[in-house]
């Protein structure tokens, strides 16, 4: 989730109150959080599985699973959800009150508290967080769900340690607002902030001690295409009940393997100790053959991840070329995705990709997430007869080969693209590829690296189609706000509108931005109700299947919890250690 600061805006636009001093030496004795975890040994190293490279290590843009998997081991935020409970736990505010009516929060920092690089934590470094992530400048995509009632959070800095967040109006999600935001270090930042350079720091190329965070680990060594080896943080500001500064580990290894098959190999081989998107076949293979092995395998049910066919609708310059400027048509025609739903096999899906380990969907809420999910939404069964129909009433006909062609007599054809090393998705496409051409259709099939595909995706909008998952990482629809609101970045098939450009988009950015507000559960979930409807209705997404999550531990991983909530199983990495020996994989 992201909240939003303080600062003023020309012309009469949003204003906030910004108050900074000089970041204080501070000599406060830390005040620790204590977990309640069992208490473990320390030592040893922890080897992740990644399907693909970061993009960034900048939490404040970060948008791909990859990069926000290792930023999150390596930052920390104000108030915490826990992923098994879902219950609000203190963080870097050891307590906070809230306002009867929701609107006003005061939050006690800890004391002592210091950045990865030993620099002290204070209000200071709230108050620049949030005016970062509010920056429109900046580009977060975080920033829409730090503006409540259409106008930014103000932030005040009471003392060192207190700071008071004021909203507009109520906010449904309470103490969620603090939740995954990523505090930021000011004394290395605000200069590159103020320069208009922040959304370039921390790339990949960083030096380790260029970067400095809260989390329980910190940058110690990247090797491009291969790893990337994050140290434990001596300055972390959690202990065990004993007393114990956590975390156990000494480091954790996050290591690139794009390929699904080869990331079994190297899970059954010992080389690593924590896979957790695992491809149902290679769960499977893992499954059959883990006796005697050094691992465990745990199946979870389905989780918040969904996975979807959405077509570009972006708009387009006057001088497009006739051919994407013909496809663009077809895409905007709700007769044609309507079509194209109905024509695809959902059921087949679940059989011959996932062997029975997903479920399939018929909107974007899976139903792993109980709380929110609208068990009224329509399913209908796959129907190639009223698929043609559709098309036939749209305009649309038939050559005398059987090939598809619209009204200007041109055939119909176009590409989906999805991103290499996920052999689930590439296998989605090649089925929705065989399903649409028993109406006609050509499709053909392109698998780019995950940074290109989103590259395509979010900048330069050069795709027909593609197959793509999201998930939320706690469930909440605040969390989606950045894909749902037709201003959003990751507003995938038409991102960053300045107005939404159709009355129902128009529609979902009110529903959205009221349920934001609304603190009765009821009514929330009646709101985001009428936004699946929606979604389910007009399809700019078409909703196919929800995973299972399933997990991969090596054997011996104390204090291991893993949930359906993102990440399953590092969720609460400084709690890991290994029982009865030092040392992780590649030992």
């Amino acid at each position: 989730m992201t909240r939003r600061a303080l600062w003023m805006l020309a012309a009469g636009a949003l204003v906030c109150t910004y108050t900074l001093s000089a970041a204080p030496q501070t000599s406060a004795a830390p005040e620790w959080l204590v977990t309640r975890a069992d208490e473990g040994r320390s030592g040893g190293q922890l080897v992740v599985i990644e399907r693909a490279e970061p993009r960034t290590l900048n939490p404040v843009i970060a948008v791909d699973a990859p990069s926000k998997d290792v930023i999150a081991r390596t930052t920390a935020d104000l108030i915490h959800f826990d992923r098994e409970t879902q219950q609000p736990q203190p963080a870097l505010a050891r307590s906070w009150t809230a306002s009867p009516d929701g609107r006003h929060f005061t939050l006690s920092l800890r004391r002592g508290i210091r950045f990865s690089d030993g620099e002290p934590f204070d209000a200071d470094d709230v108050l620049f967080s949030f005016r970062v992530y509010q920056d429109e400048k900046v580009g977060s995509p975080q920033r829409d769900q730090l503006i409540v009632g259409e106008k930014p959070m103000a932030v005040r800095k009471i003392d060192e340690y207190t700071v008071q967040v004021d909203l507009a109006e109520p906010y449904a999600v309470g103490e969620r607002l603090f939740d995954s935001l990523a505090m930021l270090p000011r004394h290395l930042l605000d200069r590159p902030y103020t320069e208009g350079r922040l959304p370039q720091l921390w790339g990949l190329g960083t030096a380790p001690q260029a970067i400095a965070g809260l989390g329980p680990f910190r940058l110690r060594e990247h090797v491009v295409g291969q790893r990337m080896v994050l140290e434990r943080n001596p300055f972390y500001w959690k202990t065990d009940r004993a007393g114990h500064h956590l975390p156990y580990l000494d480091r954790v290894v996050f290591t690139f393997v794009p390929s699904e098959d080869a990331q079994a190999v190297r899970f059954q081989s010992g080389d690593a100790d924590v896979t957790t998107r695992l491809s149902a076949a290679n769960f499977d293979v893992l499954f059959r053959d883990r006796g005697g092995r050094n691992y465990d395998l745990l199946d979870l049910g389905p989780g918040l991840d969904y996975t979807f066919l959405f077509f570009n609708q972006n708009s387009l310059a006057a001088d497009a070329p006739a051919p994407v400027a013909r496809a663009r048509a077809w895409f905007r025609q709700l007769a044609f995705r309507q079509a194209v739903s109905l024509a695809i096999d959902r059921e087949a899906i679940v059989r011959l990709v996932y062997k029975g380990r997903a479920v399939p969907l018929w909107g974007h809420v899976p139903p792993g997430n109980k709380l929110w999910v609208n068990r009224t939404l329509a399913k209908p069964p796959r129907s190639v007869e009223q698929a043609r129909a559709r098309l036939r009433m749209a305009g649309f006909s038939w050559n005398a080969a059987g090939m598809l062609m619209d009204r200007d007599g041109q055939p119909v054809a176009f590409t989906i693209v999805t991103n290499t090393g996920n052999t689930e998705r590439n296998q989605i496409a090649t089925i929705i590829q065989d399903d649409l051409r028993q109406l006609g259709i050509a499709v053909n099939v392109a698998a780019l690296e995950l940074r290109a595909l989103l590259d395509r995706l979010l900048n330069t909008h050069d795709y027909e189609a593609c197959v793509l998952g999201l998930g939320g990482s706690d469930g909440d629809p605040s969390n989606e706000m950045n894909v749902w609101l037709s201003s959003g970045g990751t507003h995938l098939w038409n991102p960053g509108q300045p107005q939404p450009g159709t009355a129902w988009e128009a529609e979902i950015d009110t529903l959205m931005r009221r349920q934001l507000v609304i603190r009765d559960m009821q009514e929330r979930k009646r709101l985001y109700d009428r936004v699946q409807a929606l979604v389910a209705e007009n399809l700019p997404i078409i909703s196919l299947v929800s995973p299972n999550v399933l997990v991969g531990v090596t054997k011996g991983l104390g204090n291991l919890r893993p949930t359906i909530f993102d990440h399953h199983a590092l969720w609460n990495v400084e709690e890991l250690f290994w029982r009865g020996r030092p040392s992780g994989a590649a030992r």
